[in-house]
C-alpha cells in the first residue's frame, strides 16, 4: 500500500523537475495553477463551450464558416479565425470529403427544353422555381437511386423518391409528391437536365398537366444545374460517406430522416442567412400574413 505523503512526495519531484525543465520557480508555478483565470480566458471557456454546442448540434457537419455565422447571427462578436483555431484546439473536424459527381443520361434523339431559367437560381418566392436531378447511392445490395426536387427560393427539398433502378417512373414519383405537397400555381419553371427520364413524353406530358414551364440545361453544361446537383454533393459529403448502407430498405429509411429533418429542418444555408430552409419559407409565409 503506498501512503498520501508518497504521493505528494512524487507530485513535489515532479513539479521540480518541471520547472527546472522549463526554467521557472516553484513559487511561480503554484502561484500561476491558484491564480483566477482572467476575462479572455473566461471568454474563450464560454466560446468553446458554444461552438463545441454547435458542433454537436449540426451534427458534426457544420465548418468553421457555418458556426461563426450562426454564432454572429446569436449576438456573438467572433472572428472566423478565432473559431477555425478553437475548433482545432477541441479536436473538432467537419465530416465531409470530395464530390463524386453522377450524371444522367443525355444521349438520346427526344426533345429537349430551352433553358428558361439561365442560371437565375434566386427565386422571389417559393413555388416559382423548381430544379430536379437524379443520384446514386452505394448499399449492401447494389445502387439505390434518389430522385430529388428543389425550391430555389428556399432550397428546401419538396420532393424525393428511391429506387433500385434510374427510371422515367423514378422521376414521375418524385415530381408528383412535390406537386401534391406544394400544389403550386401555374406558371412554376421546372428545371431539369437533358437526361432521357426529364426528356420521355410521359414526363413532358406531367409538366403540361400541371401547367408548368420546362427547362433543360444546355448540352454538357452541369452548371445549369448547380443548386440541385450541390444538394446531392452535400448529401453525400454530410452523410452517405459517413455511413454504411447493408440494405436499399435501410438506406431509404435514413434518407428520408436525413433530408426531411437535418437538410430541410435543420441545417444552416450559407444562402438564406444561415437559416434552416423550412424556417425561411416560414419567415418568407410570416411576412406575406403581416
Amino acid at each position: 500500500m503506498i501512503y498520501p505523503f508518497i504521493y505528494k512526495q512524487r507530485f513535489q519531484y515532479r513539479v521540480e523537475k518541471m520547472c527546472t525543465i522549463l526554467k521557472v520557480s516553484k513559487s511561480g508555478y503554484y502561484k500561476w495553477i491558484q491564480r483566477e483565470p482572467s476575462a479572455r480566458e473566461k471568454r474563450l471557456k464560454v466560446l468553446e463551450k458554444q461552438i463545441r454546442s454547435l458542433f454537436n448540434y449540426y451534427k458534426k457537419r457544420a465548418g468553421s464558416p457555418t458556426i461563426t455565422e450562426v454564432l454572429r447571427k446569436k449576438g456573438v462578436a467572433v472572428s472566423s479565425k478565432t473559431v477555425s483555431r478553437l475548433m482545432r484546439k477541441l479536436g473538432l473536424k467537419s465530416i465531409t470529403v470530395r464530390k463524386i459527381k453522377a450524371t444522367t443520361n443525355s444521349k438520346h434523339h427526344l426533345p429537349v427544353y430551352d433553358n428558361v431559367l439561365n442560371r437565375q437560381f434566386k427565386a422571389l418566392a417559393p413555388n416559382k422555381a423548381w430544379v430536379t436531378d437524379i443520384t446514386y447511392i452505394a448499399t449492401g445490395e447494389g445502387w439505390l437511386y434518389l430522385a430529388s426536387v428543389m425550391d430555389l427560393y428556399s432550397r428546401k427539398i419538396v420532393g424525393f423518391a428511391m429506387g433500385a433502378r434510374m427510371t422515367r417512373e423514378l422521376v414521375l414519383d418524385a415530381l408528383e409528391k412535390a406537386y401534391k405537397r406544394r400544389k403550386p400555381a401555374p406558371g412554376l419553371i421546372h428545371h431539369s437536365d437533358r437526361g432521357s427520364q426529364y426528356a420521355c413524353h410521359e414526363y413532358r406530358k406531367k409538366l403540361q398537366t400541371y401547367q408548368m414551364i420546362g427547362s433543360m440545361s444546355r448540352k454538357g453544361n452541369c452548371y445549369d444545374n448547380a443548386c440541385i446537383e450541390s444538394f446531392h454533393s452535400t448529401l453525400k459529403k454530410e452523410f452517405v460517406y459517413q455511413t454504411k448502407f447493408k440494405t436499399r430498405k435501410q438506406a431509404m429509411r435514413e434518407l428520408y430522416a436525413y433530408i426531411e429533418f437535418d437538410y430541410n429542418r435543420l441545417r444552416a444555408h450559407s444562402t438564406l442567412g444561415y437559416e434552416s430552409a423550412h424556417h425561411y419559407e416560414q419567415l418568407y409565409y410570416k411576412s406575406q400574413s403581416a
